[in-house]
């Protein structure tokens, strides 16, 4: 069993003079998750697009599960769920009847196997309520469910979903990004989305792009290390501050950015910025002892996902 079942090196591709995705790298292993990020126009669908099969990059290589996708299209196809953009159906067929061609389609002709597969898939992205309805009569986040049921019902090795929780809920969401987490453990998954909070829910890894180019690929937690940007320490005290003792502590850190917020009648709270390895605990504990201050918790506040994005995709 292989364990990198995408592998897709220097692709590229262009529309006239426009370069849609220039000289991108990206490999996925059994068991990730990864987020596929970017601004509109960055190139995220285009990359998708040539994952599957549905483009041909001008140049580059993709191997799915070592097969070459240019030389061996139906054998790789074979392993791909995919949820493009808009999950495109027959809309004048019921859920039921549209997942049974689609299941035939992609070769389950046993008749078990394939009452089994429907089976799951009304079970696993609840769709039984909708299931012997038209799709065309079905609401946006109900569409949405078919099309990724439509990817899963081959039961692939890797699903290829073009921003899978579009129009769902916020119960729908949380189905969906559980069942992700849940079927993942064998698969390799790549989601493209908007939503930063769900790249931290249920992906392993994040890759940035923008302007066609790769600009980060890390675990979401490891995203903003590389960034230069100042750190804050935020120190919450269960005292007053008034302006004079305000005023001692900036002396003492004349070398940072200095807050002071008043809580309550009770709490105060000191952020102060710097270079987090300037940031030494033990000398910032021991400088607000000095003015007779009861620290009751100190932490660094860390950049959000969303901060970060907007840095490495504006820099860059």
């Amino acid at each position: 069993m292989s364990t990198k079942l995408i592998d897709a090196n220097n692709l590229i591709k262009s529309f006239g003079n426009f370069v849609a995705v220039d000289n991108i790298d990206l490999a996925v292993n059994r068991g990730e998750v990864v987020g596929f990020l970017g601004p509109n126009g960055a190139g995220k669908s285009t990359t998708m697009k040539m994952l599957t099969g549905f483009l041909e990059p001008d140049s580059g290589k993709i191997l799915i599960n070592n097969i070459d996708l240019k030389l061996y299209p139906l054998q790789a196809k074979q392993l791909i769920g995919y949820l493009p953009e808009g999950a495109p159906s027959y809309s004048d067929m019921e859920v039921s009847e549209f997942l049974s061609f689609v299941g035939k389609m992609r070769g389950i002709d046993d008749r078990n196997t394939l009452n089994n597969r429907l089976e799951d898939m009304a079970n696993q992205i609840n769709l039984k309520d909708v299931w012997n309805r038209p799709i065309e009569t079905l609401s946006k986040g109900f569409k949405r469910r078919v099309g990724i049921a439509q990817a899963l019902i081959h039961d692939p090795d890797i699903l290829i979903l073009d921003e899978p929780t579009d129009g769902l809920d916020p119960n729908q969401k949380h189905e969906m990004r559980n069942l992700i987490k849940t079927i993942s453990k064998n698969k390799a998954i790549v989601i493209s989305t908007h939503i930063l909070e769900e790249v931290e829910a249920v992906c392993s890894r994040a890759v940035i792009i923008a302007n066609g180019k790769l600009l980060a690929n890390e675990k979401p937690e490891n995203l903003g290390k590389n960034l230069n940007q100042k750190s804050v320490m935020s120190i919450l005290v269960s005292n007053k501050i008034d302006s004079t003792i305000s005023k001692e502590i900036k002396a003492n850190f004349k070398n940072n950015k200095i807050e002071v917020q008043t809580i309550d009648n009770s709490y105060c709270k000191i952020l102060i910025e710097g270079d987090e390895k300037n940031l030494e605990l033990n000398k910032i504990l021991t400088q607000l002892k000095k003015q007779k201050l009861n620290v009751v918790e100190a932490f660094f506040v860390r950049p959000s996902l969303d901060e970060i994005f907007r840095v490495i995709t504006q820099n860059k």
